[in-house]
């Protein structure tokens, strides 16, 4: 089910007329309805479902209109044109036709926001920072020390609580915010490029200790970011933004392996492969090798032996038998590549419990020649 889903949703600062959304359906670029009406084109036909208890990553260049469809969802951007539903109450609520009452509702129990500078109250404590939302509901004060304390244990600030935020690092200061959203219990988190401002050490740590977290309390995530990396680590959901305009939405394969056009293609054109690959991706099929009789011949001596319904049943090296290794079709190739730094058996990959497939050490170095040749083949 959707927590949030966007329809149609056009999003238009300034001086918006008639003129801009005819200009905006004839297809005119952001420039165009700038220099002929005065409008500035935010976001334009925006359709997407973002599933709840999911992470999903808004992506693109600067200007592309990440932030601004983001911010259309806890009421920041006024919706110009479609529809914008959050789930809420066993219903829908539609931003483009909300009320105030509504809205603050909706900002109050079920939506929270962490900023990319963190926003947090310099002359408050850590405690009084992360129990602000709360104090503002008028919740007994008891009862939020008792969340607040939980909520600090979670992101592991519980020795800082009456520190004021000022003595905190960058990446404590960034943890606070996490604490003072979850401590409302809200549903849905918006996180506008949150861990952009960090050190690398310390965004990494943070996007590990996110991760972490939405195992155990499944939020639904909106998530801007620039950094790709970023988002093929954390997103169940990627989406790439150009112009205002949504030019891709999928899973992080989708977007790697099936790029919706070039600009995609450019985007993710230099990725670590190590985010991307995959076993499945990695593994050679076993109708590629070669059988005879009974047996798969693989590289290096290494055969696999077969029983009489064809199915993989002993692995062996110059007649001796070896123990059989293997990993699911979905692991990842920096999974695979440790399981391999001390094994140098071939690894079997399965799939719904059956052998698909063998990786062996040449397959993972001739992936990342192919990597590096799709990147060195795009265009500058």
């Amino acid at each position: 089910m959707a927590a949030v889903e966007f329809r149609h949703v056009d999003v238009m600062f300034g001086k918006a007329s008639k003129q801009s959304f005819e200009l905006l359906d004839q297809g005119k670029t952001r420039n165009e309805i700038l220099a002929k009406t005065g409008a500035v084109l935010g976001v334009a036909d925006a359709s997407l479902a973002v599933e709840e208890g999911t992470i999903c990553v808004l992506m693109g260049l600067s200007g592309s209109g990440k932030s601004s469809l983001l911010r259309c969802v806890n009421g920041l951007n006024k919706v110009s044109r479609g529809e914008l539903l959050i789930a809420h109450k066993g219903g829908f609520v539609d931003m483009a036709k909300i009320s105030e009452s509504q809205l603050l509702e909706l900002r109050r129990d079920r939506i929270a926001m962490v900023f990319q500078q963190f926003g947090l109250l310099p002359w408050c404590s850590v405690r009084e920072n992360v129990g602000f939302g709360l104090d503002v509901k008028g919740i007994p004060k008891e009862e939020i020390k008792r969340i607040t304390d939980e909520k600090l244990a979670l992101v592991n600030l519980s020795d800082w609580a009456d520190k004021k935020v000022d003595e905190l690092s960058g990446g404590m200061q960034q943890r606070v915010g996490l604490a003072r959203a979850f401590a409302t219990d809200a549903d849905i988190l918006l996180m506008d490029e949150p861990f952009s401002a960090l050190d690398p050490l310390i965004r990494d740590r943070l996007q590990d200790e996110l991760l972490e977290l939405q195992k155990s309390l499944k939020r639904t995530i909106i998530f801007v970011s620039h950094d790709l990396n970023e988002a093929l680590k954390l997103g169940n959901q990627i989406v790439i933004m150009e112009g205002g305009r949504i030019i891709q939405a999928g899973s992080a394969r989708d977007i790697i392996f099936k790029p919706a056009n070039e600009y995609v293609r450019r985007f993710v054109a230099n990725i670590n492969p190590l985010n991307v690959l995959y076993a499945g991706v990695l593994m050679r099929p076993l109708a590629q090798f070669t059988r005879e009789q009974n047996q798969l011949v693989l590289d290096s001596g290494w055969t696999l032996s077969l029983d009489a319904q064809g199915k993989v049943s002993t692995l062996h090296h110059q007649g001796q038998a070896h123990d059989l290794h293997a990993v699911d079709y979905d692991v990842w190739m920096k999974d695979v590549v440790e399981i391999c730094q001390n094994n140098d058996k071939p690894l079997l990959v399965t799939q719904a419990g059956e052998v698909v497939g063998v990786i062996c050490h040449k397959d993972i170095l001739q992936s990342l020649l192919r990597q590096a040749e799709l990147n060195s083949d795009m265009p500058m």
